[in-house]
C-alpha cells in the first residue's frame, strides 16, 4: 500500500519535470477546474517559480490521493474476507475464526482418570503430560503444602475450590477475560478470551480423589501452533495469587 503511494509521488514528480521543463504542457495534467482558471491568464504571465508550486502541490495531492484509495481497496478487502470466510491474516499464520465451539476431548477422561494431552503443537500445557515433556509439562498444584499451611491451618477441598475460584475471576493475565462455563464437585472449565480478536482458550482445574491436597490443570489455545507463552504466563500468574493464600507448586514451572 505504501509502495503504491510512493510510487504515485514518484509518478506525479516525473509530471513536475515535464511541467518544469515545458510551461506550454500544463494543461495536459492540472486538472479542468484549475485549467479553466488558469485560462485567463497566458503561461506567459505565468512566473516559474509559481508553475514549479502548482505543479508541487499536484504532486503531494496525487500521493495522498493514491493513499487514501489504496488503503480504502485493503480495507474493503479485508472486511470482505472477514465476512465471508471468517478469517483473520496474522503475521506468517492464517486462522480460521471457529472458537465458539468447545473440543470435545476436554474434561476428565475416563480410561485415565486424568485431564487430557496436550496435541503436537506448542500451545498447550497440561499436569498430565510426561516430566521430560518441558514444551508440554507443567507441575500440579498443592493447596495444603506440608511446609506451609498443611500443617498448621489446612483447608479442605471445598475451601481450596472457592480460593481457586476467587484468583480466577480477580486474575486476567494479558487482560484474556475468564467466563467459567463449568463448575462441578471437582472440577472447574473456564474459557478465556483475548481482548481484540476474541480467541478462547480453555483452561481446566481438577482436584483428583484421595487425600492428598492435589489440582491438575490443563491451560490450551485451541487455534494455532504457537501461544507466545501466553498460557504458561496464565498458569503463573493463578498460581502467585494462589500462593498469598497458602497454595504451592508441588514442581518447578
Amino acid at each position: 500500500m505504501a509502495s503504491m503511494a510512493f510510487s504515485a509521488a514518484i509518478s506525479t514528480t516525473h509530471s513536475l519535470y515535464n511541467c518544469t521543463s515545458n510551461s506550454s504542457n500544463v494543461s495536459l495534467f492540472v486538472p479542468r477546474i484549475i485549467a479553466s482558471a488558469q485560462s485567463k491568464e497566458s503561461n506567459a504571465q505565468m512566473g516559474r517559480r509559481e508553475l514549479i508550486l502548482k505543479c508541487s502541490e499536484l504532486a503531494v495531492l496525487g500521493a495522498i490521493f493514491n493513499f487514501r484509495y489504496t488503503f480504502s481497496v485493503v480495507f474493503d478487502i479485508w472486511v470482505f474476507v472477514e465476512k465471508v470466510f471468517g478469517a483473520f491474516i496474522i503475521n506468517e499464520f492464517v486462522m480460521v475464526v471457529d472458537s465458539g465451539k468447545k473440543p470435545g476431548y476436554l474434561g476428565v477422561q475416563k480410561n485415565l482418570q486424568a485431564l487430557a494431552l496436550c496435541p503436537a503443537t506448542k500451545n498447550c500445557i497440561s499436569t498430565s503430560e510426561d516430566v521430560s515433556d518441558k514444551i508440554h509439562y507443567a507441575p500440579p498444584w498443592n493447596y495444603n503444602p506440608e511446609d506451609g499451611r498443611g500443617k498448621k491451618k489446612p483447608v479442605s477441598k471445598e475451601e481450596a475450590m472457592d480460593e481457586l475460584l476467587q484468583a480466577i475471576k480477580s486474575t486476567k493475565p494479558d487482560k484474556f477475560t475468564p467466563r467459567i462455563l463449568e463448575k462441578k464437585d471437582d472440577y472447574i472449565r473456564v474459557e478465556y478470551e483475548s481482548p481484540i480478536l476474541g480467541f478462547v482458550d480453555d483452561v481446566e482445574f481438577w482436584f483428583p480423589p484421595g487425600k492428598k491436597p492435589i489440582v491438575e490443570y490443563r491451560s490450551a489455545s485451541r487455534l494455532g501452533n504457537f501461544d507466545f507463552d501466553v498460557n504458561r504466563k496464565r498458569i503463573k500468574a493463578l498460581r502467585l495469587e494462589l500462593e498469598k493464600k497458602g497454595w504451592a507448586s508441588e514442581g518447578t514451572f
